[in-house]
Formats: structure tokens, C-alpha cells, sequence
């Protein structure tokens, strides 16, 4: 299945990821149906910027040399690179202006891959949080929130939302059963990406609209 493309040039490709789909190969025979093995059926050259969970949907980067790749990877680390997310997540978020939740993050190794809060050893790990403005649609006592991670520890903006009170629907690993049930795939989206090109410095904004 040829991937969706938001937005294609020499440089450089911006795909929709699907949920339940792997962003790179995963071990075993199993787990190798991803989203850069479809994209080079098409797209040959392209390369992993950064990743999603395989439960996340929404935008990708992906590089179309190895320069641009180097570029992307450094926009990323001076966080130069601008994301935002759609959520859905269970109890009323009220708030009308953006929050901020600072909880250092660790992974949990007899638990892995999951990641917990810890305050003495973990990394520093900083998620911006806003009511949506339609929350059309969402179920009664949850809330439609924009996230946008300051920092990009794995799985970050699932335990902050949970460590708030606030688990996402869908959430297996991190929602109590009951909020887990409540939808059938976590509802976290990547919805925007806005920075600056890496070569011609133009300034790009790429939009997916959150399919829930």
C-alpha cells in the first residue's frame, strides 16, 4: 500500500502514519511490515528522520539523502522542529491557556518498554498542554487536548498525560483497563509539523488532521 504523502520534494518526504502500523522494523519475521519499508517501494531513497509509536498515527519526516537526513537530525536536536498532537483523553480539562507538565522519565526495565517518572534519576521531560478548541464528538467526561513535547522521551506524552490523571483512550500500556477500552486504538495523532526547510530554509507546515 503506497504510503500517504502530505508533502514530497528532492530533499526530503512527509508521510501519515497510521495507527498500529511500525514506524522502522521491529525483531523477528513478524515485525517487519513498516512504514519505511513501504515508503522505499516508492520513494527508494528515503531515510528514518524520527520515529512514532506504533500506536501513534501522523506525521513522519523522512530524509531523501544522507545530508539532509544530518540536517534534519540536528533541527531536531536544537529543537528547531515544531510538533503538535491531538489527544483524547479521559476526565474534563478545563484550562484555557497552554500547561506545562515537567516529570523527569525513566524507563522502567523490569517493565520494559515501559517508561515511569522519577524524579531523583530521571531526564528531564517537559510536555505543553491546551483544550482543544472543538471537542465535538468526544466522549462525555473527556477532553480533545493539543500536546506539544518540549522534550522526546519515548512514550512522553502517554505518561504525562496518565501522571496528571489524564490517560489517553485507547492507552493499553498506560490507562486503567476501563479508559483502555474505551476506544479501539490509542487516540494520540501527530497533527502538525512546522520548520524551517533544511536546504532552501523555507518555511514548511504540514497538517493531518486527527482522524478522531
Amino acid at each position: 500500500m503506497r504510503p500517504s504523502c502530505l508533502y514530497e520534494d528532492e530533499h526530503l518526504l512527509v508521510l501519515d502514519k497510521p495507527a498500529g502500523l511500525l514506524s522502522v522494523p521491529g525483531r523477528g519475521p513478524d515485525k517487519q511490515d513498516c512504514l519505511i519499508h513501504r515508503a522505499v517501494l516508492h520513494w527508494p531513497d528515503a531515510l528514518v528522520v524520527h520515529r512514532l509509536d506504533m500506536a501513534t498515527s501522523g506525521l513522519l519526516i523522512f530524509a531523501r539523502n544522507k545530508e539532509v537526513q544530518r540536517l534534519l537530525g540536528d533541527a531536531f536536536a536544537a529543537r528547531t522542529i515544531h510538533k503538535r498532537y491531538t489527544a483524547i483523553v479521559h476526565g474534563t480539562v478545563l484550562t484555557p491557556d497552554w500547561c506545562m507538565v515537567d516529570a523527569p522519565l525513566i524507563c522502567d526495565w523490569e517493565r520494559r518498554p515501559l517508561q515511569i517518572v522519577d524524579h531523583s534519576i530521571g531526564k528531564a521531560s517537559q510536555t505543553r498542554y491546551l483544550r482543544h478548541p472543538s471537542q465535538d464528538g468526544v466522549p462525555a467526561g473527556c477532553t480533545r487536548l493539543w500536546l506539544e513535547p518540549i522534550t522526546g522521551r519515548s512514550h512522553q506524552l502517554r505518561v504525562h498525560m496518565s501522571h496528571i490523571g489524564h490517560p489517553m483512550l485507547g492507552d493499553a500500556l498506560y490507562a486503567p483497563a476501563p479508559v483502555a477500552q474505551m476506544s479501539d486504538r490509542l487516540c494520540l495523532h501527530a497533527t502538525v509539523l512546522e520548520f524551517p526547510h533544511p536546504v532552501t530554509g523555507q518555511k514548511l507546515y504540514i497538517e493531518s488532521p486527527a482522524p478522531f
